[in-house]
């Protein structure tokens, strides 16, 4: 029984050595030392031994077990080497060539005209004042002296919200009035002065606004930052100095501006202000109509109400307000003729810029 034993170890090694892949290494295992296995058959006739053999014949098995054991796990990773090397030698890396870069995403425009927009107006004095983008229409419309029956103030322009889903609202807010997107930036305003209590006041107010509006030039939801400045002696030369040297700052220093006569609530007297178009260079294109100006903010000097409103003397304090749509900005800066395609994320689009 100990010679077979001894043959057995010796053609179960012959036989991984010369295995070629796992299915002929598992075969071998069951062959040798699975439960029908060759190694089980001889150790069947173990009953057949004397007492005194036994325990020779079950060490010297053991150790056969143990050594095909060993051998299988020689034979399975020369199986994985020998597959290792064959597909190193099928698939060679050409290490010369150049790896494939990943792009690297940037600032939305929108964003950028943001911050550029922080920066120039903290050059010339101003720091940025924030606000809720659900305000209450009191400081929406009411302390901007639109009055009750103002078209703003219609459904068709304005967001309101459902006062029931809203939770209660924080002690000393105004009450009872409604709640709203607000429709433009200019309630931070509000809230700047209140907040300052008496001038000097100098904040711009970038932020989101909301309106009932969808078009090539219009959206939903929108970006908007106002302007206020509140001091003694504050006149429409100043508006006019500081609208300028927002303009060069922003579009190049080729860029002139022109106030013309309008009117909104919040200022008096109101003004248009238009700018040289930044493409043809004021000379006329079809974008501006061969008028070589485009029209792109409004402006004025706080109305006096308004001032009172929210504590200010306006006998001895004056201001001037303007505000604009960033997005637009964005688009006179870029050439882009539909306000959507800033909020579609296409990646082509937005590779472009």
């Amino acid at each position: 029984m100990i010679e077979e034993l001894k043959s057995l170890l010796t053609d179960a090694k012959a036989e991984l050595e010369s295995a070629s892949d796992d299915a002929q290494v598992e075969a071998t295992r069951i062959k040798y030392l699975g439960k029908k296995g060759s190694l089980s058959a001889v150790l069947r006739g173990m009953g057949k031994l004397s007492a005194e053999e036994r325990p020779k014949v079950g060490e010297i098995a053991n150790s056969v077990k143990a050594a095909i054991e060993e051998a299988l796990e020689r034979a399975r990773s020369a199986v994985r080497d020998r597959a290792l090397q064959a597909d190193l030698s099928r698939e060679k890396i050409d290490v010369t060539l150049p790896g494939r870069p990943q792009k690297v995403g940037h600032r939305h425009p929108v964003s950028l005209a943001m911050d550029d927009l922080s920066e120039i107006f903290a050059r010339l004095g101003f720091h940025v004042a924030d606000g809720p983008e659900i305000e209450w229409d009191v400081y929406n419309f009411e302390k901007l002296c639109f009055p009750p029956d103002h078209p703003a103030r219609d459904m068709q322009d304005t967001l309101f919200l459902d006062q029931a889903t809203l939770p209660e609202p924080p002690a000393g807010a105004p009450s009872p009035h409604q709640r709203i997107l607000r429709t433009h930036t200019s309630p931070v305003q509000i809230r700047a002065m209140l907040e300052a209590k008496q001038p000097p006041v100098r904040v711009i107010t970038p932020g989101k606004v909301y309106r009932c509006d969808s078009d090539i030039t219009h959206t939903p939801m929108f970006h908007q930052v106002e302007c206020l400045h509140v001091e003694e002696g504050v006149s429409m030369a100043h508006l006019r100095g500081t609208l300028d040297a927002f303009v060069k700052a922003f579009f190049g220093p080729h860029i002139q501006t022109r106030l013309r006569p309008s009117y909104f609530p919040f200022t008096e007297p109101s003004a248009e202000v238009d700018i040289s178009h930044p493409l043809c260079g004021g000379k006329g294109c079809r974008v501006c109509k061969f008028t070589g100006w485009l029209e792109v903010l409004g402006a004025g000097m706080v109305n006096p109400d308004e001032l009172t409103g929210v504590g200010i003397d306006p006998e001895k304090y004056t201001g001037y307000a303007f505000g604009v749509g960033i997005d637009r900005l964005a688009m006179l800066r870029h050439g882009v003729d539909d306000l959507r395609a800033f909020f579609e994320n296409d990646v082509r689009f937005l590779q472009q810029l």
